[in-house]
């Protein structure tokens, strides 16, 4: 994959999980200002049962 198609892939990427809320899926949200919106990697790959790498 050249690196146009990954930079492509990471933003469509990043910016489906800015979509959603951890709240919605009973995630603690932490604190009250979060680096970035919505979900973080580690919290995406908790709801899907894999680990962030």
């Amino acid at each position: 994959m050249n690196f146009d198609r990954r930079a492509e892939l990471g933003e469509f990427l990043r910016s489906r999980r800015a979509r959603l809320r951890p709240e919605k899926f009973g995630l603690t949200s932490y604190g009250r200002q979060r680096r970035v919106p919505g979900l973080r990697r580690e919290e995406l790959a908790q709801l899907a049962s894999r680990r962030a790498s």
